[in-house]
């Protein structure tokens, strides 16, 4: 398959990332408030498809970049794509583990996982705070994650400059 098919965007608006974690809250909600397994299913599958992806398979990653962000006039920032890609990656392993817990009849799991995942949405959503990216800037810092990874990452006199044109 072609790495343009399953390609992730970089760099990635800002507005659409924290419009979709707005999205990913609302899910997450909702599962807490019917607490039914199906409500987990296009929440787990938009975090594959966007980590698989960005936008291109996800519904609320269209609707967001194709309906939502372009209608909004604001100044849209920039940001460096791997580490969003990694967060997205993060949310499938808690919206995965969720409907895992739930299958292994473990719906209080599945609860738990998805407070956290709402609280984390909700800091990217509504304070522009990405917990996902912080880590991984974390575990390049570390070593983990090679500096080829995200040159961006390192090294944001590149941001800096584009957002100063």
């Amino acid at each position: 398959m072609s790495s343009k098919l399953f390609g992730f965007p970089n760099p990635v608006n800002e507005t659409s990332a924290r419009l979709v974690a707005g999205g990913v809250v609302a899910q997450g909600v909702a599962f807490l408030a019917v607490r039914q397994w199906w409500v987990l299913l296009p929440l787990a599958y938009g975090f594959l498809a966007r980590v698989l992806s960005g936008p291109r398979f996800s519904p609320l990653g269209q609707l967001v970049t194709r309906v939502v962000t372009p209608r909004l006039h604001v100044q849209h920032k920039f940001v460096a794509g791997p580490p969003k890609r990694f967060a997205q990656g993060v949310g499938l392993a808690f919206s995965g583990g969720a409907l895992l817990a739930w299958g292994l009849g473990a719906p209080g799991v599945s609860y738990v996982l998805i407070v956290g995942l709402v609280g984390a949405a909700s800091l990217e959503s509504f304070a522009a705070f990405c917990l996902g990216c912080v880590v991984f800037n974390r575990l390049m810092r570390w070593g983990i994650v090679p500096e080829h990874v995200c040159a961006d990452c390192n090294d944001i006199s590149r941001r800096l400059a584009s957002a100063t044109s």
